[in-house]
C-alpha cells in the first residue's frame, strides 16, 4: 500500500495526469479528425534550427565523457556565467553564474528552491487562478499551500487580499507570470504593490518572505507587452525559468533559479539549492542540455505562430457568445463556462470532441482553460465545434 502522504499527492494530481490519456480515449471513441485537443500545453512548434545544430556541434566536437559526465549540483560553471551574462544584457542587472542555479526545468527549479526554504508547516500563498501542479511541489517540501482568491474578471493579483493573507508562518508568495492558465500578464504597477506589501509584512512580523516568480512563459507575451523584470521591484525575489516554451524543449527537462544577490542569506540559499538538487534526486540539470542552451539561450520560438493562434480562437469564441479575458501572453484561453458547474461544462463540450481542462483544478470554479498551443488544423477545425457547444446551451 502506498503511503498517505503520496496517496493525497495522487489524488491531487489526477486531473493532470487524466489530460494525458483522455484525448487517446476520445479518439478512439470519435476518431482522430472529431477531437480537438486543448488540455495540455504542449508547443507545437518546433525548437529553433540553432538548437538542434548547437546540440550536434556538442556532440561532434566535445569529448562523450564531459558530455555525459556528472556535472556540479548547481550547473556548469560556463554555463551559469552564460546565463547570467545574457540576463545582464537584457535586464541590465551584474550577475555572475553564483546568480544562476541550472535545474530540470522550471517544475524542478520550483521543488529545488521550496526544499530549500520551508519548514515542516510553513505556508506559501499564491493567486488563483493558479498552475495546480503547485499544491504538489509545496506539499513534497513539506508545507501548506494557500490560494487567495481570484479577482475575477481582470485575474489580476490583488495586493489588499494578499495583505488579509499573510501570516507569522508565510515564508514565500509563488507567482506565474505570464498566468497559467488565464494568459494575463502582471503589470508593473499591479507587481509594485505586491512588493510593497511584502516589505511592509516582512518588517512588521520580523520575518523574510521570499517571492518566487515562476517565469516559463517570459517570452511568449503579445501585443506588444512586456513582462516586468520582478528582482527590480523586489530584492527578495528568486526567478525560476524554463526553455521548455521559449525553445519548445518541454520534454528535455532544462531550465535554471535566478538567485540575485540581494536575497536575503544569499550564500546559503544558493548552496542549498545545490544539495537540494541532489537530495531530491535530480543530482544536475543535464548536461548535454545545459551546454545546448547556454549557446541558445537568447532564441526564440516562432511566437507569431501562437499569437495568430490566439486571435483565430478567441474571436471566434467572442462570436459564439463566450467570455473571456484576452490573453497577452503565455498560450491559453480561460473562458467561462457556460453553466455554473465547470466540469459538467468540460464534460459537455467532450461531446462535440473538444477536452479542455475545468477550472477548478486551477483554484478558479466556472473557468475553463484552452492550451492553444496546437497545431492551426486543431484550431481551425474545433471552431464549429465550439459553434455547437455554445448553441447547446442557448
Amino acid at each position: 500500500m502506498i503511503s498517505k502522504n503520496m496517496k493525497i499527492l495522487v489524488d491531487k494530481s489526477a486531473a493532470i495526469s487524466a489530460l494525458f490519456t483522455e484525448g487517446k480515449r476520445m479518439r478512439q471513441i470519435l476518431g482522430d479528425e472529431n477531437v480537438f485537443d486543448f488540455g495540455i500545453g504542449n508547443p507545437n512548434v518546433k525548437a529553433p534550427l540553432s538548437v538542434n545544430k548547437t546540440a550536434i556541434e556538442i556532440l561532434e566536437n566535445i569529448d562523450s565523457l564531459a558530455i555525459h559526465s556528472y556535472t556540479d549540483s548547481t550547473g556548469i560553471p560556463t554555463v551559469r556565467q552564460a546565463i547570467a551574462e545574457s540576463l545582464n544584457r537584457r535586464f541590465q542587472e551584474e550577475y555572475t553564474g553564483d546568480n544562476i542555479v541550472m535545474t530540470t526545468g522550471a517544475a524542478g527549479g520550483l521543488n529545488v528552491i521550496l526544499k530549500v526554504l520551508l519548514d515542516q508547516g510553513d505556508e506559501v500563498l499564491t493567486f488563483a487562478p493558479y498552475f495546480s501542479e503547485y499544491d504538489v511541489y509545496v506539499a513534497n517540501a513539506g508545507g501548506q499551500l494557500l490560494a487567495i482568491e481570484p479577482n475575477i474578471p481582470s485575474f489580476l493579483p490583488d495586493p489588499k487580499k494578499l495583505e488579509q493573507a499573510i501570516t507569522p508562518k508565510t515564508k514565500a508568495v509563488i507567482i506565474n507570470n505570464p498566468n497559467n492558465p488565464s494568459g494575463v500578464v502582471y503589470d508593473a504597477e499591479t507587481l509594485k504593490k505586491v512588493a510593497e506589501v511584502l516589505t511592509a509584512k516582512e518588517k512588521e512580523l520580523g520575518t523574510s518572505i521570499y517571492l518566487i516568480s515562476d517565469e516559463p512563459y517570459r517570452e511568449l507575451v503579445f501585443d506588444g507587452v512586456t513582462v516586468p523584470y520582478i528582482p527590480k521591484l523586489y530584492s527578495n525575489t528568486i526567478v525560476a525559468y524554463s526553455f521548455s516554451k521559449s525553445l519548445s524543449l518541454p520534454g528535455d527537462r532544462i531550465g535554471y533559479l535566478t538567485i540575485p544577490s540581494s536575497v536575503q542569506d544569499f550564500q546559503d540559499v544558493v548552496y542549498g539549492a545545490g544539495v537540494a538538487n541532489r537530495v531530491l534526486g535530480f543530482v544536475n540539470a543535464p548536461a548535454l542540455q545545459q551546454l545546448v542552451v547556454a549557446k541558445c539561450c537568447d532564441e526564440k520560438a516562432d511566437i507569431a505562430f501562437y499569437d495568430k493562434n490566439r486571435e483565430i480562437l478567441y474571436t471566434a469564441l467572442m462570436q459564439h457568445g463566450f467570455e473571456c479575458a484576452k490573453p497577452q501572453g503565455a498560450f491559453y484561453l480561460f473562458v467561462k463556462a457556460l453553466e455554473e458547474d465547470d466540469v459538467a461544462f468540460v464534460n459537455k463540450a467532450k461531446e462535440f470532441g473538444i477536452l479542455m481542462t475545468p477550472g477548478i483544478g486551477f483554484g478558479c470554479k466556472g473557468y475553463a482553460r484552452i492550451a492553444y498551443c496546437v497545431s492551426r488544423d486543431t484550431i481551425e477545425g474545433a471552431l464549429p465545434s465550439f459553434e455547437k457547444l455554445a448553441k447547446a446551451y442557448q
